[in-house]
């Protein structure tokens, strides 16, 4: 028989050194640390690591000397007292039971550099970049760039893009970072006089949205975005939402189970498990095909490794992505923004935007809306700035090459609005006052004392408008106000700018060159009918307001969209309202309210394809006000509407009452095979067989079908004017789009 003692101090000499690794694990640090870095100058700065529990670390640079003693997590930080700026080359070293050594670090302001891919853009791609490269050596312009990576859980560690961590700008460093990082880097040197080095952190991602860069902490408190927070709470391991949705379904498996052995022992049928709750799921589930889209997980692989090392600001160039949400993109710039200040620990870090270029998108309008955006940010924010490049770009490409003007705008910020350079100026002209008189709006503008055009010519992109809608405008400048006019507008009460995401528009100011961003002033009066409604009309808002004749493409072009303002409110009730005057000058309206046939105040508009409505149906307790003498007015039960984007038939495959299966009328049958198609976006009195309102084949612009009350003509005459190109007949046409909140 072995002896046992012997065994047992073999075990015992096994165990001691087992423990003696653990107790004298090397020391490491992130890979933020390295060689040839950017530390921040003048705020405290953070440095940190892992190694062995109970072990001492010692962080030694410039002087200073700091202690940390590993946590029972084997993790440690000190903080380093503010540093002030330095071009020399020092070493800082980091002792534990090893020593780092990282040689040639400089203290200087530190950036990060963040969006999607036009911030991506690498320098090699931009204007003039094989000479920009050739020219890049710059000793002291310190370049960091994180490779692409997405994680459900925050890392503790960047991968990195090159072989290297940090280092100098060169000419075989700059060809793949940034091309607006690298100007804006190069910008800040220059002003800096080279006495003050730059460290630029490239972190981006093309095509990503801005919720996947957000941490778990910007969600919160934001109540336009509490659907996020809660998917967030719901999946993160140790929250309250978690453990109780964790506790539901193992007590619902549980359960399962044990109904299971019953039933098996009985010889019964199994029944199938309960399904695992979509709530606990990772984030990245909700983008299977795209797992980069979901929110949080580029925060968590690309920037939370990161903080919080001290940086300056970061400058931000992303938006395309988020098209679709409009005045939403204001709230998710507000949770980035937080969720960066709390993460790296400045509550004061700037987020210098840059607004997106004027691009051809397949609708005008969601672009403005983003700018707007972008706008109200900038100014709402007292630590961040937005650049306009409204003139840099080119409608069609969505990667404007100059990335030089860029970067130049973004540094002009970062002077002025972070270090306080004030004879830098930095904000584009922008509306302070705008005044309306019988003719005309007169508009005066802060952050310029003269305005100019870049082209010599009188300013374009402008449009105003009375009760008559929006109409093309000529515009004259006088130091620092631009009067607005246009033949046929009197009393104007709306006037904007380059409301248009295709407009590349002309006016800036004259000293700078910065150009003036788009802007909307003021509502176009409803019309007059709706006034004289009284009762009928009454509690009704705008939703959408749209000029047909104006409008061209599958997507329309509305000239006002409340869809923001709607969103998440209980809708009672919907109206319609269309108003036409003829080739003679004779007006001719039509309003219709019913029920709410959807909450989605997309899905009431204009059936485009985007929005995604799509209804053959019954609609309840139409009211019915025209001036059209063949119309029947009064109250109705039930009427129907054809909402669709694609192509139909005049089949009468729905059964409706009454409806004819040759001609095209209330009883059509939508062929979802051509999608976008023809388009259809028709209200119906069945009762009396008439079509009340019918606007048809949006996307040809003047050539669409616009009616009011069944078209006249009997015969193959089509009741519901498809075919008709009746808008070509027409001086002018308004549609508003109305909801009667609860």
């Amino acid at each position: 028989m072995k002896n046992p003692y012997r065994l047992r101090a073999f075990l015992c000499a096994l165990a001691l050194a087992a423990a003696g690794a653990v107790l004298h694990a090397n020391v490491k640090v992130p890979a933020i640390f390295g060689d040839n870095m950017v530390l921040q100058l003048g705020s405290p700065v953070p440095v940190w690591g892992a190694a062995a529990p109970g072990e001492n670390v010692t962080v030694a640079f410039a002087g200073q000397t700091k202690t940390a003693t590993a946590g029972a997590d084997g993790k440690w930080r000190v903080n380093l007292d503010p540093l002030t700026a330095s071009k020399e080359p020092r070493e800082l070293t980091i002792t534990g039971a090893n020593t780092l050594r990282f040689t040639n670090v400089l203290v200087g302001v530190v950036w990060l550099c963040s969006g999607q891919s036009n911030m991506e853009w690498q320098l090699q791609k931009s204007d003039n970049g094989e000479q920009e490269i050739a020219a890049s050596a710059q000793p002291l312009l310190r370049l960091f760039h994180v490779k692409k990576a997405w994680s459900d859980t925050p890392r503790d560690d960047v991968e990195l893009e090159n072989s290297w961590a940090w280092a100098a700008a060169a000419p075989d460093t700059t060809p793949k970072f940034s091309g607006v990082g690298y100007f804006f880097g190069r910008a800040l040197l220059k002003a800096f006089k080279e006495n003050i080095p730059v460290g630029l952190i490239n972190s981006s991602w093309g095509g990503t949205r801005i919720e996947p860069w957000t941490s778990p902490a910007g969600f919160g408190g934001i109540p336009a975005l509490a659907d996020i927070d809660a998917r967030i709470q719901s999946a993160t391991a140790g929250t309250d939402a978690n453990k109780r949705l964790t506790a539901q379904a193992l007590a619902d498996h549980e359960a399962w189970l044990a109904a299971s052995r019953a039933a098996a022992a009985t010889g019964k049928v199994v029944a199938p498990p309960p399904e695992f709750p979509k709530a606990l799921l990772p984030l990245s589930a909700d983008s299977a095909s795209r797992p980069q889209q979901s929110a949080t997980v580029l925060y968590n692989a690309m920037i939370a490794p990161l903080a919080p090392f001290a940086i300056q600001g970061a400058i931000w160039y992303q938006g395309e992505a988020n098209l679709a949400d409009g005045a939403l993109y204001y709230d998710k710039l507000n949770a980035l923004a937080a969720s960066w200040r709390r993460e790296f620990e400045n509550p004061a870090l700037p987020l210098h935007i840059v607004q997106l270029a004027p691009y051809k998108y397949n609708d005008t309008t969601s672009l403005p809306e983003i700018w707007a955006a972008q706008a109200r940010f900038a100014r709402d924010d007292s630590y961040s700035g937005i650049a306009i490049i409204n003139d840099v770009g080119n409608v069609n490409n969505i990667h404007p090459t100059d990335k030089l003007t860029v970067g130049g705008r973004l540094a002009r910020l970062a002077l002025n609005k972070t270090y306080g350079v004030t004879q830098v100026k930095c904000d584009s002209p922008a509306p302070a006052d705008i005044q309306f008189t019988r003719d005309s709006a007169v508009i005066t503008f802060a952050g310029t004392a003269k305005l100019a055009t870049r082209d010599g010519r009188a300013p374009d992109w402008f449009e105003i408008a009375g009760a008559g809608g929006w109409r093309k405008a000529a515009a004259t400048i006088k130091d620092n106000t631009v009067t607005v006019r246009a033949d046929g507008v009197t009393q104007p009460a709306a006037v904007r700018y380059a409301w248009s995401g295709t407009a590349e528009p002309n006016l800036r100011d004259a000293e700078t060159g910065l150009q003036v961003g788009a802007f909307t002033h003021g509502e176009i009066p409803p019309p007059a009918e709706l006034a004289k409604l009284g009762a009928d009309a009454a509690g009704f808002q705008v939703l959408y307001d749209l000029d047909p004749l104006a409008s061209s493409g599958h997507e329309v072009t509305y000239s006002v969209n409340n869809a923001a303002k709607f969103a998440g409110k209980k809708i009672k009730r919907v109206a319609y309202y269309l108003g036409l005057v003829n080739a003679d000058g004779d007006a001719t309206w039509s309003f219709v309210s019913l029920d709410a046939f959807s909450q989605d105040a997309k899905k009431l508009g204009v059936p485009t394809k985007n929005s995604g409505a799509r209804f053959q149906q019954n609609v309840a307790n139409l009211v019915v006000r025209t001036n059209v003498r063949s119309v029947k007015t009064g109250a109705f039960k039930q009427g129907n509407i054809e909402f669709w984007d694609c192509n139909y038939n005049g089949q009468n495959s729905a059964k409706v009452p009454g409806a004819s299966d040759q001609l095209f009328d209330f009883g059509d049958n939508m062929s979802t095979g051509q999608s976008p198609g023809y388009g259809s976006m028709q209200i119906h009195n069945t009762a009396e067989k008439q079509t009340i309102i019918a606007y048809n084949h949006w996307s040809v612009g003047k050539a669409c079908d616009l009616g009011i009350g069944s078209q006249p003509g009997g015969g193959k005459a089509n009741p519901d004017w498809t075919f008709s190109k009746s808008g070509g007949k027409l001086q002018s046409a308004r549609l508003l789009v109305l909801v009667q909140p609860e």
